[in-house]
């Protein structure tokens, strides 16, 4: 990856690799039945991942596959039973073939059974040989594969199910290759053969779901995959998405029907938006909350638990931050609103900000339901401006504003006669 960041913790769909990976098992199984086994920047990647719940095993020195899947030997929950193994860089493997991967094992009991898939070109991948009756022979590695071997289009993904009571006394017979030092897990399927153990394949008809990334050209292939996933998932499910193509939504990002998105919108992390919405272009929303009949942007930013309720607007180049907008309020044009809870009905006015932060600590503004809040007003926070009341435009705010009120908060105009004529002529 070229990078000083670990390879699993950099981020397609809007989330980290190996989140993805672990997502995909939750749908299977509890997180306490998940062990991710870590080692560069183990303490990032635990970070990432702690609110899953997940185990971690530590892999202090890195030497294989094989060696990375021996820390989990011992590890309570993995002596009997299976052991299904995942990448932490293969992020687009979906529950649903992970389970058919686990019914045709059920189905068919062997030793082992490994993901593969055919290639058109499959250059650099370890080719699968198979025996007579159908079952894996060898995997070969393609810088030990013959000139016929070479030939073979299915490969292999490095994705197994273990009959645990056959993996773990063999895992750990097995030698380093002798170039490497490394202990291969591509070696089990040989060493399960020898004892006269079956090793079945589970071919993968779509290879995208197996796509493993080494660089950042396969990172943003994987991510433009996500985001058509999502697209897609979307659209099946009732939202307009216009020009699907063009916009960028997060594999946790929840649109209720009838909604419209417009083009060249990001929508981002878990934000949530209802039904009958509509997201104009160029809009940007991070774990945000839109209810029901709620319209946004176009130009506009949602961040940090910003909440627009049913059938409120935000307008072109307004800015929310951890802040409520009431049902049926309006934010029409240039406005900064943060750290604020703002009540039904009320009106804010262009170029209005909410000066929240006084170098040290943020502060919160009130603005009751019904009110009205001029033009290029400056609420300086903590401060509440009541129900029903009036700031009047070019006010800066201070004070509690009483319901019902009229705020004026401005300096007096005063008018100099003949002012500019006399400047002009240099009197």
């Amino acid at each position: 990856m070229k990078s000083r960041k670990a390879k699993v913790l950099h981020r397609a769909g809007g989330m980290c690799l190996l989140e993805h990976v672990v997502e995909a098992a939750l749908g299977l199984t509890t997180a306490d039945h998940i062990v991710a086994v870590i080692g560069h920047q183990a303490e990032e990647v635990r970070k990432e991942l702690t609110p899953r719940e997940i185990r971690f095993q530590v892999q202090t020195e890195q030497h294989g596959t094989g060696h990375a899947l021996l820390q989990c030997a011992g590890v309570r929950g993995l002596e009997s039973g299976r052991v299904l193994v995942l990448y932490g860089d293969c992020p687009l493997l979906r529950t649903e073939t992970l389970q058919r991967l686990l019914d045709a094992h059920e189905a068919s009991s062997p030793a082992a059974t490994l993901v593969t898939t055919v290639l058109e070109d499959a250059r650099g991948y370890g080719r699968i040989i198979m025996d007579s009756d159908g079952s894996v022979a060898a995997i070969v590695e393609e810088k030990a594969a013959t000139a016929e071997q070479k030939k073979i289009r299915e490969i292999n993904s490095g994705i197994y199910v273990f009959e645990a009571s056959e993996l773990w006394h063999r895992l750990a017979t097995i030698p380093p290759n002798p170039a490497s030092g490394e202990i291969y897990l591509t070696d089990m399927a040989e060493a399960l053969r020898r004892d006269g153990l079956r090793v079945l394949p589970f071919r993968v008809d779509d290879p995208t779901d197996i796509i493993g990334i080494n660089n950042r050209v396969e990172l943003a292939e994987v991510d433009a995959i996500f985001r058509q996933r999502k697209c897609r998932e979307l659209m099946l499910a009732g939202v307009t998405i216009e020009k699907p193509e063009s916009v960028i939504i997060d594999s946790k990002v929840a649109v209720g029907a009838d909604t419209v998105i417009e083009p060249y919108t990001r929508l981002l992390g878990r934000t949530t938006i209802g039904e009958d919405c509509r997201v104009r272009s160029f809009s940007v929303l991070e774990d945000a909350v839109l209810e029901d009949r709620a319209e946004i942007g176009p130009f506009a930013r949602l961040r940090m638990n910003a909440c627009v309720e049913s059938g409120a607007h935000v307008g072109n180049f307004v800015e929310l931050k951890k802040t409520r907008l009431g049902a049926g309020a309006k934010a029409m044009h240039l406005a900064y609103l943060g750290d604020s809870d703002i009540g039904e009905k009320v009106n804010i006015g262009a170029g209005t900000i909410t000066c929240n932060y006084d170098g040290r600590t943020k502060h919160p503004t009130k603005i009751g339901a019904g009110a009205f809040v001029g033009s290029n007003s400056t609420l300086v926070a903590p401060v509440e401006v009541g129900e029903g009341s009036y700031v009047a435009a070019g006010s800066v705010v201070t004070d509690a504003v009483p319901a019902d009120a009229l705020a004026i908060a401005r300096g007096r105009q005063t008018n100099k006669e003949g002012w500019a004529r006399r400047r002009r002529e240099g009197k």
